[in-house]
């Protein structure tokens, strides 16, 4: 049990917002190696008015999220992945990453100098842990930077979506392309959601919740602008774009594998437009949105719907179900996904 006050919040109402809370973590490398890092208070963060970060978008980012169990333990998910996210996409950008036991490191240390942040368990809520890597030497010729700063942050977030695990409209993006074969769009660099951001305008001026993105030959699904995309086809198929231009997500990853278990074929593969009709139920995923159902997708005008009364059909509930409960300590973890910081 835990040994600590909780920060006064109405978690069960917390938007998916950034909230100050106590400390962030910094880390500097220079001269070939990392600092032991340092804790500070301060929201701000100085930089140099030539830092390739501000120049030359050599900035990028993770997420992931520390869940509360029934007992108040504080339980990572599958962090590691995101260190080696962080490491692929640093290598995209010619940046500078930080070790996974760095990385590892200076998450928990973040989540332990903010544990009166964490949420209870059944409030809907969670930590959120942004990692932050910046170009931050100065310079102005065009070049990867010779000194970087790599922080972390938290803050106590609610659903990506508003209302939860509830559904969502979307609308196909046929004019505006993410990302294209070759380029960057493996990276979880700054840069692809500042590009995204016209599309997901337009579509919430549409009165959707986001915009779906195809490929750059306009003939498959690739993913949104906040998530991997999925969709389940008669049989237990499970389908999800394969693409040389998407992020890699961790949340579809394990889906994956958890479908697998729960006697579901999981398919990775091109998506054809036209195999938004054989779909029983469609879904986006990811670490901010867990799973959202997808009550309709409109393209071209015509709409297609899944859920005729908008509530999660039965397949995103048996693997949001299979998946937060992993997550939250309430089942088995046979794959060692899970990680309890000490935070007592």
């Amino acid at each position: 049990m835990t040994t600590f006050e909780r920060a006064p919040l109405n978690y069960a109402e917390l938007p998916f917002g950034y909230q100050k809370t106590d400390i962030n973590v910094r880390y500097i490398w220079r001269n070939g190696s990392w600092d032991a890092g340092t804790e500070t208070d301060s929201e701000f963060l100085p930089l140099p008015i030539a830092a390739p970060a501000l120049h030359y978008g050599q900035a990028l980012f993770e997420g992931l999220k520390v869940y509360t169990t029934k007992d108040d333990r504080a339980l990572l998910f599958r962090a590691e992945q995101n260190a080696r996210r962080m490491q692929h996409s640093a290598e995209m950008l010619s940046m500078q990453a930080p070790p996974e036991e760095l990385f590892l490191e200076a998450v928990e240390r973040v989540v332990r100098a903010n544990r009166r942040f964490l949420p209870p368990y059944g409030e809907g809520a969670t930590l959120y842990v942004r990692p932050l890597l910046l170009g931050s030497g100065a310079q102005i010729g065009v070049a990867p930077a010779e000194e970087y700063v790599f922080m972390v942050l938290v803050t106590p977030v609610g659903p990506y979506f508003k209302n939860g695990f509830s559904s969502t409209k979307l609308v196909i993006e046929d004019e505006i392309v993410r990302a294209m074969p070759g380029g960057i769009g493996t990276a979880k660099a700054g840069g692809n959601y500042a590009a995204g951001m016209r599309a997901t305008v337009k579509a919430k001026k549409g009165g959707f919740g986001e915009a779906l993105y195809l490929d750059s030959t306009k003939r498959f699904i690739d993913e949104l602008g906040a998530g991997n995309f999925f969709g389940i086809r008669e049989g237990k198929r499970y389908i999800t774009p394969a693409s040389p231009s998407i992020l890699h997500s961790i949340t579809n990853d394990s889906l994956q594998t958890l479908a697998s278990d729960l006697g579901y074929i999981v398919e990775k593969r091109p998506v054809p437009v036209g195999e938004l009709f054989d779909f029983v139920e469609t879904a986006a995923c990811g670490t901010a949105a867990v799973i959202t159902p997808v009550e309709s997708i409109t393209y071209k005008g015509e709409t297609i719907t899944y859920l005729k009364d908008g509530q999660p059909g039965p397949h995103c509930t048996e693997l949001y179900n299979a998946l937060t409960a992993l997550q939250t300590g309430d089942a088995p973890d046979s794959y060692g996904w899970t990680h309890e910081v000490n935070i007592n």
